[in-house]
């Protein structure tokens, strides 16, 4: 997805808080971004493109461009959203109390533009034990370009 085109705050380089008006930022996301990041909404399960994505390289806000997770730090919990065990570092994600829909849950957000990413659960795999249930719709992707450097596609040899 490129939220880049006229997003001037999308910057996979730039770790600068973003803060800008509900409006603007309505006049920047595409509408299915801005639904989760702004509106707290949430993908249907299943449904992210992400959520059976092997590749190797980072995972970063669609809203800010922020670096969130690590492609090794992704993992199959079976809950229906891409599932990490760690963020890519303490200031990229955010910790917030969520008491809505009757349940106590840890929602987390965006470190730099304080989107809303999904929530963090204590079910996660060793090293942490943490379940970060991530919305797919705000993350963007992109492939390491060390590992892209080092593939060699097999020759077709008929």
């Amino acid at each position: 997805m490129d939220t880049t085109k006229k997003n001037s705050v999308y910057s996979n380089t730039d770790t600068s808080k973003v803060t800008m008006s509900e409006e603007e930022w309505k006049k920047i996301l595409p509408a299915d971004v801005y639904n989760i990041a702004r509106q707290k909404g949430t993908e249907r399960p299943y449904s992210s493109v992400f959520e059976n994505l092997k590749e190797t390289g980072t995972y970063y806000c669609a809203a800010c461009g922020n670096a969130l997770f690590k492609s090794d730090t992704k993992f199959e919990s079976g809950c229906g959203w891409p599932s990490f065990y760690e963020p890519i570092s303490k200031g990229s994600i955010i910790y917030t109390p969520d008491n809505t829909h009757g349940m106590e849950r840890t929602e987390v957000q965006c470190g730099r533009c304080k989107a809303h990413l999904g929530h963090v659960f204590n079910d996660g795999p060793p090293p942490t034990g943490l379940r970060y249930c991530i919305n797919g719709v705000v993350l963007d992707f992109e492939k390491a370009k060390e590992a892209e450097k080092n593939y060699k596609p097999k020759e077709n040899k008929e």
